[in-house]
């Protein structure tokens, strides 16, 4: 998967993605950290993890600490709140909605 269809992907059918087009022709030329100072913390995070950078994942947990009244602890948990834990290796087509 690309970057830009991997952070807008709303759900998968089998080995199929689902990508919001419009807001991928819209925000995905944004940084990690552009996604997060809009307010896009999905996006982001999908960022981070499609980037493997450790420091975006943490800038990622800190912004959405600074958000929510129940603090997380761990990226890894993070990811189970939001859903996300790994770009798929398995996805083959990439369907626009």
């Amino acid at each position: 998967m690309r970057r830009e269809d991997f952070i807008f992907t709303v759900g998968y059918d089998g080995n199929t993605a689902i990508v919001d087009s419009k807001a991928r022709r819209r925000y995905s030329r944004l940084t990690t950290m552009q996604l997060l100072e809009a307010g896009f913390f999905k996006p982001a995070l999908c960022s981070a993890i499609y980037s493997e950078n450790p420091d975006e994942l943490s800038a990622v947990l800190e912004k959405y600490n600074s958000f929510a009244e129940k603090k997380i602890d761990s990226v890894e948990q993070l990811k189970l709140v939001i859903g996300i834990q790994k770009v798929p290796k398995e996805i083959r087509q990439i369907v626009l909605v």
